[in-house]
């Protein structure tokens, strides 16, 4: 499967939402999006595969997404989710690593996350590039859904 890596546009949405309510039982809401798409240290960025995981039939698919905020010298990584037909595939990983090459590029030296406790398979893709579990913040996603906070140091 070849993967590209491009900006977010608001023509994107309504597939990155899907893709959402996919991935989440607490979706963010198309006004979240949008309101990404406009704040100048926020970037949306999507992963376009030439596998179409719907049953559209269309080509050149977005299969992912991943929302990050890049302040001063820390990138901040929002969401990130990938097209349940296409996980495990390595399109997260492209993602991620886009993520933070990026961060690297603009000098960033930390790159931070939260992560579900539960969400093993996250958990696992975060390591792959060293990231660390540094805390644990309590019911961060409602009553009894912890997060954990994992932070990659950058050269």
């Amino acid at each position: 499967m070849a993967i590209q890596i491009r900006d977010a546009t608001t023509r994107d949405l309504p597939r990155i939402l899907e893709i959402e309510r996919l991935a989440f039982p607490a979706p963010w809401t198309l006004a979240s999006f949008k309101r990404e798409l406009t704040l100048p240290f926020s970037r949306v960025m999507v992963a376009i595969s030439d596998h179409e995981p719907s049953n559209r039939g269309m080509p050149r698919a977005i299969s992912g997404f991943l929302c990050r905020w890049l302040i001063a010298d820390e990138c901040h990584v929002l969401n990130i989710a990938v097209h349940p037909e296409v996980r495990r595939s390595g399109v997260g990983g492209l993602l991620m690593s886009a993520a933070i090459v990026e961060a690297k590029a603009e000098g960033a030296l930390l790159v931070t996350l939260e992560v579900r406790r539960s969400n093993l398979a996250a958990r696992q893709l975060y390591r792959k590039f060293e990231f660390e579990e540094r805390r644990l913040r309590k019911n961060y996603y409602g009553p009894g859904e912890d997060a954990i906070v994992m932070e990659l140091m950058l050269d």
